[in-house]
């Protein structure tokens, strides 16, 4: 079992080894209590790479649902690859 907060801060890896950034949170469908989703915040780098347009402040985070998750250890490991990662929507905050 992975506690949460443990979460926050973690690297999220794919599956060729690239660096998509970091957890800055989880999508809870409360109905389950389950979590369904996690915001990643994507590295400058990502965020063209995926096709997002780079904020002037602040960051884009995508919501990635939690069964791309490979595994969990010191970084958090994808099914997919970078590319695969292509077409995955924003985190809309608010």
């Amino acid at each position: 079992m992975v506690q949460v907060s443990k979460l926050n801060g973690m690297k999220v890896i794919t599956k060729d080894a690239f660096t998509v950034g970091t957890v800055e949170g989880a999508e809870l469908n409360t109905e389950e209590w389950r979590i369904t989703h996690l915001h990643v915040s994507l590295s400058k780098e990502v965020t063209t790479d995926l096709g997002f347009k780079k904020p002037i402040i602040g960051h884009v985070a995508i919501c990635l649902p939690v069964t791309y998750v490979e595994a969990f250890g010191n970084v958090i490991t994808l099914k997919q690859t970078r590319q695969e990662l292509k077409g995955i929507p924003e985190c809309k905050h608010g």
